[in-house]
C-alpha cells in the first residue's frame, strides 16, 4: 500500500496493485465552467466511492465573496459508510492556514500558493494540497459545507485515490479542529493588574489543568502532528512599536513559553512526553520564524508588514518520522504562556491515525465564533 521511503522515491519502481482514480468538478458538458456552486448553508459532495482504496492528493481552490471562508467554510471526510466524520475542520485550518489568512507554503503532508499580491491576506485565490494517505476498507465520502451567510461562486477540486481490493488492517485518518477563544486565566491578563509576565518564570505548573487541549482521542493509533494558531492579544506594560512607528496599543507578550504536555494510555503526571517551550514543540528557537520546512515551521507569520492590527500565527509541528504511538487513549496539550498565564486566542488541528470505530469530535464551533477576532474588526 506505501513506500518504506520517507518520500516515496523508492516506492517509484516498485509494481504496485490496484488502479488510479479521480473524482473532480470537471465540466462533464465538455465546457470549461469546472467547478461547482455551493450555496450557503448548502454542502457538496466531492468524492464519494463504495470501494476499498486509498486517497492520495486532494486539491481545492475556492472563489467565494466571503474573505473569510477559509474559516467558513468546512471540510469533512467519511470511511468505511460511517455516520461520524473523521476529518471534520474548517477548511483553511487543514490545510495548515489559520485565521482564514492565505500564504503560500509547503510541508511535507501539505502546501499552500497564492498569488504574491494575495499573500497574508484573509480569503481569495488560493490553491490547497494535502498529501498525507487516507485508506478506506467500505467506501469512503468527502464534502464541504458552505457556513457562510454568502453563496460559493467556485468551488474546484480534485479527490485523486487508488482503487484497491483491501486496505487489510490500515488505520484510518482523523483530523478534528479545536478553539479557546480566548484561553482561559484566572483574574484575567497580568498586565491588568499591574504584574509582568516575565517575573512569574518560576511559578510552577506540575498538571495537566488549564492546558490548551489540541486532541483528546481514545483508541489505538498514532499522532502525526498538528497545526497551532495564535492570536496574540495578551498585553504587556507599554506602547508597542511598528516599523519604527509607536501606537496606541500595547505591547503584547511572547506567547511561545508554553510547554506541550502529551499523555499517552494510563499517563498521570509527569507525562509520556514533556517539552520546554512552544516554540520548542514546533521545532524552532529563539521565537517563531517565517520559514516552512518538511515536519515542522511556520505557514502564518506573526509579524506581517502589511498588518499592524494583527498578531496572528500558524506554525505546524508533523510526527512523520516520529509518530506518537498510544494503546488506548492519547491527550494532546500545550500551555498558553508559561503556567497558563496567558489569554489569547488558540485554535489548532490534530491529524491522527486510529483504529475503528471513531468516537467522534467536540462539536464544532458556529462559523461566527471560528471568525478570527482581528478579521471582525476588519
Amino acid at each position: 500500500m506505501g513506500s518504506p521511503s520517507l518520500l516515496g522515491l523508492d516506492g517509484l519502481f516498485s509494481p504496485r496493485n490496484g488502479r488510479s482514480k479521480r473524482s473532480s468538478s470537471w465540466d462533464t458538458t465538455g465546457g470549461n465552467r469546472d467547478y461547482r456552486k455551493v450555496g450557503a448553508g448548502e454542502r457538496c459532495t466531492l468524492a464519494e466511492v463504495a470501494s476499498a482504496g486509498i486517497i492520495r492528493h486532494i486539491w481545492i481552490t475556492v472563489g467565494h465573496p466571503d474573505k473569510n471562508y477559509l474559516r467558513t467554510m468546512v471540510l469533512r471526510a467519511y470511511w468505511d459508510g460511517e455516520d461520524t466524520p473523521s476529518i471534520e475542520c474548517p477548511l483553511g485550518d487543514f490545510f495548515c492556514l489559520g485565521h482564514g489568512i492565505a500564504r503560500s507554503f509547503q510541508n511535507a503532508a501539505f502546501n499552500a500558493v497564492t498569488d504574491s499580491s494575495n499573500e497574508g491576506a484573509l480569503g481569495g485565490g488560493v490553491a490547497l494540497n494535502c498529501y498525507l494517505p487516507m485508506p478506506f476498507e467500505h467506501g469512503m465520502r468527502i464534502e464541504i459545507e458552505n457556513q457562510s451567510a454568502l453563496d460559493c461562486s467556485n468551488l474546484y477540486f480534485y479527490v485523486d485515490y487508488d482503487e484497491v481490493e483491501t486496505v487489510g488492517d490500515a488505520l484510518r485518518l482523523h483530523a478534528q479542529y479545536r478553539q479557546e477563544c480566548p484561553t482561559v486565566v484566572e483574574g484575567g491578563p497580568l498586565a491588568n493588574k499591574g504584574e509582568n509576565y516575565w517575573s512569574k518564570m518560576d511559578v510552577p505548573n506540575a498538571s495537566i489543568e488549564g492546558n490548551y487541549v489540541i486532541l483528546e482521542a481514545t483508541g489505538r493509533g498514532h499522532y502525526i502532528g498538528c497545526n497551532l494558531s495564535v492570536e496574540n492579544l495578551d498585553p504587556m506594560l507599554g506602547k508597542r512599536e511598528f516599523n519604527g512607528e509607536l501606537l496606541d496599543s500595547p505591547e503584547l507578550t511572547w506567547w511561545g513559553e508554553g510547554d506541550d504536555m502529551i499523555f499517552i494510555d494510563d499517563d498521570t503526571w509527569p507525562p509520556s512526553l514533556h517539552g520546554t517551550g512552544s516554540e520548542d514543540y514546533l521545532t524552532q528557537a529563539w521565537g517563531m520564524h517565517d520559514h516552512a520546512f518538511l515536519f515542522g515551521g511556520t505557514s502564518v507569520h506573526e509579524y506581517d508588514p502589511r498588518s499592524k492590527d494583527r498578531r496572528a500565527c500558524t506554525s505546524y509541528r508533523l510526527h512523520i518520522p516520529d509518530p506518537v504511538l498510544f494503546s488506548k487513549r492519547i491527550r494532546v496539550t500545550i500551555e498558553h504562556g508559561h503556567a497558563n498565564l496567558q489569554q489569547n486566542d488558540y485554535s489548532s488541528v490534530a491529524y491522527w491515525y486510529q483504529d475503528r470505530p471513531f468516537a467522534g469530535h467536540p462539536p464544532l464551533p458556529p462559523a461566527e465564533q471560528r471568525v478570527a477576532r482581528f478579521a471582525k474588526r476588519a
